[in-house]
């Protein structure tokens, strides 16, 4: 992939938007005609639609996954799964070439047990970001995130990290805007939230700083900035906690590329 255009380079101040999260309810966005979100998510560490998704299509799609559990890819252990495959966990896991050789495979799977979901993300993203998301050549479509109740993240929490790893060093180098779509299907009892903080790539130390936390329910939709330091939080309860995540790069004027 390469990247020829234009660059965002945000000049918010980060001590302004510390501890702030952008909450918005779905039914207002929409009635709005759906406007990007960008300028929200520059004075902001996350930016939150509320609803956006319908709570049977989340208990549909919910249950479409676990009956479809044959289909899951095991990451870390059986620490996290998904349906469909996660860049990141196979370059960490040193298995980015079972990721590159199975991304029609893995978007088939996902297309067969929740169809039109991918296309839908694309879709939605590219309304969030007011230009349109393409599927990035050679790389996975959204996929859906399960962390299972009782095992590792629940009990001790995600690893603090940036959303970085899809990212060339050019984009890197150059910064080119980069943003992270969550969209909640099942949210855990109790916690299994979103910790934010201000420091961006790469600065992976937040110091004293207190995180600020998205609580998610079921349909709500999470935009954030891809080299944000975030961490999943600890949860408690039989539910697992699953999600649907897309990340994508802006190429030049209104095209961006999206994968997972």
């Amino acid at each position: 992939m390469t990247d020829r255009g234009e660059i965002f380079v945000s000049d918010a101040d980060e001590q302004t938007i510390q501890g702030r999260i952008t909450e918005i309810a779905a039914r207002d966005w929409e009635a709005a005609e759906r406007p990007a979100l960008l300028t929200e998510l520059d004075g902001s560490l996350a930016v939150v639609l509320r609803g956006l998704l319908s709570p049977d299509d989340c208990a549909r799609w919910v249950r479409a996954v676990m009956e479809a559990r044959a289909e899951w890819v095991e990451d870390f252990g059986g620490e996290q799964f998904a349906l469909g495959r996660a860049f990141y966990t196979h370059v960490e896991s040193g298995r980015a070439a079972e990721y590159f050789a199975d991304t029609k495979g893995s978007d088939a799977r996902v297309e067969r047990v929740l169809p039109g979901m991918q296309q839908r993300m694309r879709e939605l993203y590219g309304r969030i970001v007011g230009g349109v998301a393409q599927q990035r050549r050679g790389f996975c479509g959204a996929a859906v995130h399960v962390f299972p109740a009782g095992e590792k993240v629940a009990r001790e929490g995600g690893v603090v990290h940036f959303d970085v790893e899809g990212l060339t060093q050019h984009h890197v180098e150059r910064r080119a805007r980069a943003v992270t779509l969550v969209a909640m299907l099942q949210p855990p009892r109790a916690g299994g939230g979103l910790r934010v903080w201000s420091p961006v790539f790469p600065v992976d130390d937040p110091g004293d700083e207190e995180p600020s936390v998205v609580r998610y329910g079921a349909g709500d939709v999470v935009v954030m900035d891809s080299y944000r330091l975030h961490q999943i939080e600890a949860f408690d309860g039989e539910l697992d906690r699953v999600s649907i995540t897309l990340h994508g790069v802006h190429l030049d004027r209104a095209r961006w590329e999206s994968w997972f």
